[in-house]
């Protein structure tokens, strides 16, 4: 199958496109600047160069192609959502203009709130997955919450703060019910979701493991083999918490505080519908495992290795980010959140 993999050098995208290659398809991937140095893969794609915003560029990557992975994201800044909007209704005319098939969407886990509750950033993706839906293709939405494996942006935001605060603060807003589930069963959806014969429609994906936020990073401190107390906090307001680990992680900002906005509500999957999605007799990865394989060290190889663990294309701010000293990142973020400072 010829596939467009838009955002194929993103955490998931990146691991994506081996695996469609490992599986014979034929893959398209986009760039906005064809100087930048290719990924581990990038001699075994076509590559064309793609800004989701410039809706002939768009239209030309959707040409010829049968199915479309649709993994772009803005996660923060003022104009963010109409960004999003844009680049979303540029995808689905591109779809529309070249009669591709099928497109495969990566959203988020949708709480079952009314909209003026949801957060800036699942608002968003829901209003994406509305676009991509209005095309005659048949639209398979993946919602995921908390993806597990190094290089992740959540996974990373629990490394980053159990690693830099000696005490965990839980505002007790925050301690709501999470599903985490381990970017290697991510993929097996997201492959799946081109075998789906039925109609457009999402599946809530999720891993074997439902547990309160702060027990996840109790979780996750326990395999890191690190002691962090926890301590319950009212009344923190939500723009202060991510500001503080905004500030704590080497994370981008936006993004971080996106994240935490979304912590208000149970980010738990709706159905277990998306199995029919998965090879048979396929397991889903556990908590302690995923963690276990995401602190693993980077292979000697990124064809022999594990996605759970690190690639060369993973961001800057992976595998723990960057070799300041804590106390400094501390006292940084310290500063961020004191007025006047």
């Amino acid at each position: 199958m010829k596939i467009l993999v838009t955002g194929a050098t993103g955490y998931v995208g990146g691991r994506l496109v081996p695996l469609l290659l490992e599986r014979g398809h034929d893959v398209r991937t986009t760039t906005t600047d064809p100087d930048r140095d290719q990924p581990w893969w990038g001699e075994r794609v076509e590559t064309v160069v793609m800004d989701a915003l410039d809706a002939d560029q768009v239209a030309a990557a959707c040409e010829g192609v049968e199915a479309v992975y649709y993994l772009i994201h803005g996660m923060g800044g003022d104009d963010f959502e109409r960004t999003d909007r844009r680049a979303a209704t540029n995808l689905a005319d591109g779809v529309r203009a070249h009669g591709v098939d099928r497109v495969v969407y990566l959203s988020g886990v949708v709480p079952d709130v009314e909209d003026d509750e949801l957060s800036d950033h699942i608002r968003s993706r829901r209003e994406v997955e509305r676009i991509l839906s209005d095309t005659p293709a048949t639209v398979v939405v993946l919602r995921a919450a908390v993806i597990l494996g190094s290089g992740s942006t959540s996974f990373e935001i629990i490394r980053q703060v159990s690693e830099r605060m000696p005490v965990h603060t839980i505002p007790t807003w925050m301690d709501s019910l999470v599903q985490p589930i381990a970017v290697v069963d991510v993929l097996e959806a997201l492959t799946g979701a081109l075998d789906y014969t039925g109609p457009s429609r999402h599946f809530d994906v999720g891993g074997p493991d439902q547990l309160r936020y702060g027990a996840l990073l109790d979780d996750y401190t326990s395999q890191a083999g690190l002691t962090r107390p926890q301590v319950e906090v009212p009344l923190l307001p939500t723009s202060l918490v991510g500001t503080l680990v905004g500030s704590l992680t080497d994370v981008p900002r936006p993004t971080v505080e996106a994240l935490v906005e979304s912590l208000r509500h149970d980010m738990v999957a709706g159905d277990d519908d998306f199995w029919e999605l998965l090879p048979e007799g396929h397991e889903l990865v556990g908590l302690d495992e995923a963690f276990r394989r995401a602190l693993a060290e980077r292979a000697s190889s990124p064809e022999l290795a594990d996605p759970m663990g690190p690639l060369p294309q993973d961001p800057a701010w992976a595998s723990g980010g960057d070799d300041r000293p804590v106390l400094a990142k501390v006292v940084d973020a310290v500063q961020d959140v004191l007025p006047g400072s």
